[in-house]
């Protein structure tokens, strides 16, 4: 039995909200250790960047991440630092 290839993955353009979002949850894999968790942050990163979704302190919150070497709230406050550079 043979099965067929998988469909192609066409990746994001590097200036979309969405690499710039998962860019950011990436970046913090020092703090974040297991990929799920920064997936997460990723998705939630993008909706905020549009306008739909929480704020960053109730993103970091309720999603339970596993902080590792920083406190929760040295983490807020990098995410926002990091959400100010795409920004602009």
């Amino acid at each position: 039995m043979t099965s067929l290839p998988p469909a192609p993955v066409k990746p994001f353009p590097e200036d979309s909200i969405e690499k710039k979002a998962y860019k950011i949850a990436e970046s913090l894999a020092d703090y974040l250790p297991i990929i799920n968790d920064r997936n997460r942050l990723g998705f939630n990163l993008y909706r905020h960047l549009r306008g739909e979704g929480d704020d960053i302190e109730t993103i970091v919150k309720t999603n339970k991440f596993t902080i590792e070497k920083i406190s929760r709230d040295e983490l807020i406050n990098l995410i926002r630092q990091k959400i100010e550079e795409v920004q602009k």
